[in-house]
Protein backbone atom coordinates (compact mmCIF):
# COMPACT_ATOMS: atom_id res chain seq x y z
CA UNK A 1 0.00 0.00 0.00
CA UNK A 2 1.01 3.58 -0.92
CA UNK A 3 1.51 5.71 2.00
CA UNK A 4 -1.04 8.76 2.42
CA UNK A 5 1.26 11.66 3.11
CA UNK A 6 3.50 10.49 0.07
CA UNK A 7 2.23 8.23 -2.97
CA UNK A 8 5.57 7.67 -3.90
CA UNK A 9 6.60 5.43 -0.97
CA UNK A 10 5.20 2.36 0.72
CA UNK A 11 3.31 2.81 4.02
CA UNK A 12 5.50 0.55 5.82
CA UNK A 13 8.25 2.60 4.71
CA UNK A 14 6.82 5.75 5.83
CA UNK A 15 3.93 6.52 8.56
CA UNK A 16 3.53 2.80 9.61
CA UNK A 17 6.66 3.19 11.41
CA UNK A 18 5.33 6.08 13.08
CA UNK A 19 1.86 4.30 14.11
CA UNK A 20 4.05 1.78 15.60
CA UNK A 21 6.38 3.53 17.66
CA UNK A 22 5.86 7.65 17.80
CA UNK A 23 9.18 7.94 19.95
CA UNK A 24 10.47 7.06 16.05
CA UNK A 25 9.17 10.39 14.75
CA UNK A 26 12.38 12.38 14.42
CA UNK A 27 10.67 15.70 12.75
CA UNK A 28 7.60 17.56 13.69
CA UNK A 29 6.81 17.45 9.63
CA UNK A 30 7.13 13.59 10.20
CA UNK A 31 5.14 13.89 12.91
CA UNK A 32 2.21 15.94 10.83
CA UNK A 33 2.64 13.61 8.20
CA UNK A 34 1.93 10.59 9.94
CA UNK A 35 -0.88 12.48 11.73
CA UNK A 36 -2.57 13.00 8.11
CA UNK A 37 -2.15 9.16 7.33
CA UNK A 38 -3.98 8.36 10.66
CA UNK A 39 -6.86 10.74 9.57
CA UNK A 40 -6.82 8.83 6.51
CA UNK A 41 -6.44 5.35 7.92
CA UNK A 42 -9.06 6.60 10.57
CA UNK A 43 -6.12 5.95 13.11
CA UNK A 44 -8.18 7.76 15.91
CA UNK A 45 -5.38 5.97 18.95
CA UNK A 46 -2.65 7.36 17.28
CA UNK A 47 -4.01 11.19 16.98
CA UNK A 48 -4.40 10.79 20.49
CA UNK A 49 -1.21 9.55 21.44
CA UNK A 50 0.10 12.27 19.39
CA UNK A 51 -1.52 14.60 20.91
CA UNK A 52 -0.19 17.07 23.23
CA UNK A 53 -1.20 16.41 26.42
CA UNK A 54 -2.92 20.24 27.62
CA UNK A 55 -4.68 20.05 24.28
CA UNK A 56 -5.37 16.60 23.52
CA UNK A 57 -9.73 16.45 22.87
CA UNK A 58 -11.95 14.22 24.95
CA UNK A 59 -12.69 10.90 24.62
CA UNK A 60 -16.20 12.41 23.19
CA UNK A 61 -14.79 14.76 20.98
CA UNK A 62 -12.56 12.48 19.45
CA UNK A 63 -15.50 9.62 18.81
CA UNK A 64 -17.18 12.74 16.83
CA UNK A 65 -13.91 13.28 15.20
CA UNK A 66 -14.09 8.94 14.29
CA UNK A 67 -17.11 9.62 12.71
CA UNK A 68 -16.31 12.31 10.40
CA UNK A 69 -13.16 11.32 9.55
CA UNK A 70 -14.79 7.57 8.29
CA UNK A 71 -17.05 9.93 6.29
CA UNK A 72 -14.77 12.14 3.96
CA UNK A 73 -12.69 10.67 1.10
CA UNK A 74 -9.03 11.59 1.58
CA UNK A 75 -7.71 13.25 -1.80
CA UNK A 76 -4.12 14.82 -1.05
CA UNK A 77 -1.42 16.06 1.02
CA UNK A 78 0.73 19.15 0.32
CA UNK A 79 3.15 20.54 2.42
CA UNK A 80 4.37 24.09 2.15
CA UNK A 81 6.21 25.20 4.51
CA UNK A 82 8.30 23.40 7.72
CA UNK A 83 10.16 25.01 10.40
CA UNK A 84 11.60 23.36 13.88
CA UNK A 85 8.17 23.65 15.13
CA UNK A 86 6.01 24.11 12.75
CA UNK A 87 3.97 22.81 9.61
CA UNK A 88 1.72 24.76 7.33
CA UNK A 89 -0.13 22.13 5.04
CA UNK A 90 -3.14 21.86 3.18
CA UNK A 91 -4.99 18.16 3.32
CA UNK A 92 -7.75 18.04 0.47
CA UNK A 93 -10.52 16.08 1.12
CA UNK A 94 -14.15 14.87 -0.54
CA UNK A 95 -17.05 15.75 1.46
CA UNK A 96 -20.93 15.24 0.02
CA UNK A 97 -19.20 15.79 -3.14
CA UNK A 98 -17.30 18.26 -2.88
CA UNK A 99 -13.88 19.36 -2.84
CA UNK A 100 -12.75 20.90 0.18
CA UNK A 101 -9.07 22.06 2.15
CA UNK A 102 -7.71 22.26 5.75
CA UNK A 103 -5.07 24.69 5.43
CA UNK A 104 -3.49 24.93 8.65
CA UNK A 105 -0.22 25.88 10.22
CA UNK A 106 0.25 23.85 13.02
CA UNK A 107 2.49 23.98 16.11
CA UNK A 108 4.46 20.92 17.65
CA UNK A 109 6.70 20.57 20.93
CA UNK A 110 8.04 17.41 22.21
CA UNK A 111 6.40 15.89 25.39
CA UNK A 112 8.07 12.55 27.01
CA UNK A 113 10.23 12.41 24.46
CA UNK A 114 8.43 12.39 21.24
CA UNK A 115 6.79 14.91 19.34
CA UNK A 116 3.25 15.80 19.94
CA UNK A 117 0.53 18.16 17.88
CA UNK A 118 -0.23 20.95 20.41
CA UNK A 119 -2.39 23.15 17.94
CA UNK A 120 -3.45 24.82 14.91
CA UNK A 121 -1.94 28.53 14.62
Amino acid sequence: MNCPCNPNLLYQDCCEKAHLNIESVSTCEALMRSRYSAFVLVNIDYLSKSHHSKTRPSKHDYKSLEKWTKSVVWVKLEVLKSTDTTVEFKAYFMENGKLDVINETSEFATENGHWVYVKGL
